[in-house]
């Protein structure tokens, strides 16, 4: 994990994380790239997670909707 990529996840917090603060907002942002980093390797890492991925030619087509 690189310093800027940690440095711009620290700079660019979202909105509720700036309401709640942050002591150390680079040890929060490299914990949370460190987290999605190990998603991203390993979709059932979290037991609540679901990755779901599809090629374009496995979409639905817009008559086969349920609307």
């Amino acid at each position: 994990m690189s310093d800027d990529r940690i440095g711009h996840r620290a700079a660019d917090l979202l909105p509720e994380e700036r309401v709640a603060g942050s002591e150390d907002p680079r040890g929060q942002a490299e914990a949370i790239l460190a987290d999605s980093d190990e998603r991203e390797a390993d979709p059932g890492a979290a037991p609540d997670s679901f990755l779901e991925r599809r090629r374009s030619d496995q979409t639905v087509d817009p008559d086969e909707t349920t609307r």
